[in-house]
């Protein structure tokens, strides 16, 4: 075969299934920053994620809150995902001759572009997290990438098993409702 791109396109578009296989998931940040991460799923192929953080290169605490489209790709619980949202720093610099005032707090705009793989309740990802402020902190523009490892907090399972039993009482709150009736 001449061009290989077609048949490697034609099998991962043949072979894409759902998107993440969990509702809500926590756990630690580790790479340029480090930090806790939060991730819940608001519509079929896209989470909100809340991450705090810390720096190893500079003196601030940072608050960044994304939104992330999901795309699966090859098996279930493989996705890419792209995103943005906005950020929010503490700094905790002190003056010097070069910022007599100190540096300002930090917030800007943040993007995010990664892969995720979960397995059983854990969920593993790395990315790659570009940031602009806007106002205040060390530097306009921060390169950041990060590992995460997160616990799956509610899966889809236990979703769909909360589902099948409310669904079950209620058949039940009906058949009460009918039986009363009858005497």
């Amino acid at each position: 075969m001449k061009n290989p791109v077609l048949p490697v396109l034609l099998v991962f578009s043949t072979t894409l299934l759902s998107g993440q296989s969990y509702l809500t998931s926590g756990g630690i940040r580790l790479g340029t920053d480090w930090g806790l991460t939060l991730q819940q799923r608001v519509l079929e192929h896209v989470t909100v994620e809340g991450i705090l953080q810390s720096s190893f290169q500079r003196e601030e605490f940072m608050v960044t809150g994304l939104a992330e489209r999901h795309y699966p790709v090859v098996f279930k619980g493989l996705n890419l995902y792209f995103g943005g949202g906005l950020h929010k720093g503490w700094n905790n610099q002190p003056a010097n001759f070069e910022n007599p005032d100190g540096v300002e707090d930090p917030f800007g705009v943040t993007f995010i572009g990664g892969a995720e793989l979960s397995l059983g309740r854990i969920n593993i990802s790395y990315d790659y997290k570009p940031a602009v402020n806007l106002s205040g902190g060390d530097r306009t523009f921060y390169m950041q990438t990060g590992l995460s490892v997160r616990y799956v907090l509610i899966s889809n399972k236990d979703l769909k098993k909360r589902e099948k039993e409310r669904r079950r009482e209620q058949r039940r709150e009906k058949l009460r409702f009918w039986n009363r009736g009858e005497g």
